[in-house]
């Protein structure tokens, strides 16, 4: 039997390894375009500004705005951001169709850097039963979406969709002629989570050295989560050649979702001794990240999650804790610092005024120039400073997406609410509301106050919808926190999330269902780019 130390297998390892002679890994997010394909998780064109901010502030090289054709919508927020962020490369996916393409190209115009992302998937599974394509039909298409994209910019990023599962000689021929073509980036996607690390790491090792003039673009990798191994082969790829990675903020994604930015970051930084490469990002801003997107999508993130969940630096054991207190770095392994934790605290209150409340949303990547909003938020906040005794960043996120979201879509709002919960008796609850600016009141008693509320609000509005999800999240620790709460409704095919927060969990609940009414009734649609 054969023994080998950590230093033997990383030889061994090295000597497998594609020559890569770059020391720089590019972050490429795709928390506004993937992430945004979680069920209910659509923002707005305000939240994907504020998040495309947020993910320049953090240091993002490449941030994935959209996809231009899905709806008009998508279009503006994709300009939106191209026109806001100005260091990192704005980024817009596009299907190897001309028409996605061209919408792609003037969608990102505005951008100081810029991208078009076009795709076709390469596997039998989906030329057979999705594209009705052949081999050559797919190749051809393939060449012109690269060369349609070079129109609009030359910084072409060329993927195969369901990589995993398409032949790897089909696969060599493939990113062969998109390279000729001239794209800049080759993305090799997981898209259905289905490999393992090791097999995934030999594909990309393989595809770098059987593709022609490999060494002329970046090697990337796109890897979903459906059999939690999202992380695990996007690393095994950056080991084997992979120079891009792409990911969104808390794994969020379609289905089980997508490699998670700030677990990759921190595995890259934190072994280095593996690694050897260098990311831009600034990691003290990844928890604050982690926080907007999850007040924003209204996905919260769970407590044992790595990094950024709450408990990711808590020592319950008692051996732990007495080990973390002599040295720190008997049971940690990163700073909780370094992350972004124990900074979220600010010194504002019920005598702080507005330029001040100004100033710190400005540090927060807030930037609301209508005098009205701001006026309306400032407002907001003071009525906030007089029930909570600290107010933290994550307060302001959520007192502001609160403000957006009620200017935005006002067809239902909120007056007042009372509910009642007495032991040995029915919980009830009585609702004042306006529909279409009339007002209504209704009555109706539940199984608990929450439920007495979304009966009573039922009772008005009769929107027959059905009640997916209603979770709770606080926003802060504390008694006096901020407590967040999520409806997920549904009703025929669309389903939507609704957010909400307050002090008083029922008020919270009723206004996350309201909200996600607002949404389902304004009929927003757009399409879905595998499809």
């Amino acid at each position: 039997m054969l023994f080998f130390s950590g230093t033997d297998i990383l030889k061994i390892r090295e000597k497998k390894m594609p020559k890569i002679k770059d020391k720089k890994l590019i972050i490429f997010d795709t928390t506004l375009r993937d992430g945004e394909q979680s069920p209910g998780a659509s923002m707005t064109q305000e939240e994907k500004v504020r998040i495309a901010k947020q993910l320049e502030k953090l240091g993002v090289n490449v941030i994935e705005a959209g996809f231009a054709a899905a709806s008009p919508g998508d279009f503006e927020a994709i300009q939106a951001v191209a026109r806001t962020i100005k260091t990192s490369t704005v980024c817009s996916l596009a299907r190897a169709v001309e028409a996605d393409i061209e919408k792609a190209g003037l969608a990102v115009k505005p951008a100081k850097n810029k991208r078009i992302h076009t795709f076709i998937a390469t596997s039998k599974i989906h030329m057979e039963n999705k594209l009705r394509m052949t081999e050559a039909q797919v190749l051809e298409r393939a060449v012109k979406a690269v060369k349609w994209a070079l129109t609009y910019t030359d910084d072409v990023e060329f993927s195969a969709e369901d990589a995993v599962r398409s032949d790897i000689n089909f696969l060599v021929e493939v990113f062969d002629a998109a390279i000729k073509a001239g794209a800049k980036t080759i993305n090799v996607p997981d898209t259905v989570g289905y490999s393992m690390p090791h097999s995934w790491g030999e594909r990309i090792k393989t595809l770098i050295q059987q593709v022609p003039n490999s060494n002329k673009v970046i090697w990337s990798t796109h890897c979903h989560n459906d059999l939690g191994m999202a992380v695990a082969n996007s690393l095994s790829a950056v080991l084997n050649g992979a120079r891009q990675v792409e990911c969104t903020i808390n794994g969020l994604g379609e289905r089980a979702g997508n490699a998670s930015l700030e677990e990759i970051v921190m595995a890259v930084k934190t072994r280095g001794d593996i690694f050897n490469l260098e990311t831009t990002i600034n990691s003290e801003f990844i928890v604050p990240t982690s926080r907007l997107v999850s007040t924003i999508t209204g996905y919260p993130v769970q407590p044992n999650k790595a990094i950024v969940g709450a408990n990711a630096f808590a020592h319950e054991s008692g051996i732990h804790q007495d080990g973390v207190l002599k040295h720190r770095e008997t049971y940690e392994i990163m700073r909780a610092q370094d992350v972004g934790w124990g900074a979220n605290k600010i010194s504002l209150g019920k005598l702080s005024g507005r330029n001040a409340f100004k100033s710190r949303l400005l540090e927060l990547g807030i930037e609301i120039e209508n005098t009205e909003t701001l006026n309306a938020a400032f407002s907001r906040f003071k009525l906030l400073a007089d029930k909570k005794s600290e107010i933290f960043d994550e307060d302001l996120h959520a007192l502001i997406n609160e403000e957006y979201v009620v200017g935005a879509i006002d067809l239902h709002k909120l007056l007042s609410l009372r509910a009642n919960s007495e032991t040995g008796k029915t919980p009830t609850a009585e609702i004042k509301m306006t529909v279409n600016g009339k007002i209504f009141q209704a009555k109706a008693d539940g199984g608990g106050p929450v439920d007495a509320t979304f009966k009573a609000i039922e009772s008005i509005v009769k929107s027959e919808t059905e009640l997916l999800l209603f979770s709770v999240n606080n926003i802060t620790s504390g008694t006096d926190s901020q407590g967040e709460v999520t409806v997920r409704l549904t009703k025929g095919g669309r389903i939507v999330n609704g957010h909400g927060s307050d002090t008083d969990i029922v008020v919270a609940s009723a206004k996350a269902y309201i909200n996600a009414l607002n949404k389902l009734l304004s009929k927003l649609e757009k399409a879905n780019p595998q499809v």
